[in-house]
């Protein structure tokens, strides 16, 4: 007879779970461009930060919309709490290319 749990880990599919790397390749890329974004438009103080919350907001809601077919449960283990949650190295990331490309563009004039 089967527990709760091992009927709850057959829930998941296993090879769904194997391409949540191309999840976080996404996030990462994301973050990227939109901390580029900031920099370019010499955004400063919480106007980066409310990018950041746009972009992060808008990815989870394509990858909701069109990849999870609106239903993150069945694709991933944390369902949507998983999918919106940006993660502490991509809010790293994000700081690190706005503060680089708003050095590049703005830096002494």
């Amino acid at each position: 007879m089967a527990t709760t749990t091992d009927s709850a880990a057959q829930l998941v599919f296993a090879p769904n779970v194997l391409h949540n790397q191309a999840l976080t390749s996404v996030k990462f890329l994301s973050s990227c461009f939109a901390g580029a974004v900031a920099g370019i438009l010499g955004l400063e103080n919480w106007l980066g930060f409310a990018l950041f919350i746009a972009t992060i907001i808008s990815t989870s809601f394509i990858i909701y919309a069109i990849n999870c077919r609106g239903k993150p449960a069945r694709y991933l283990p944390g369902g949507l709490g998983e999918l919106v949650n940006p993660g502490q190295d991509n809010i790293f990331t994000f700081i690190l290319v706005w503060t680089l490309f708003y050095g590049i563009i703005h830096g002494k004039k």
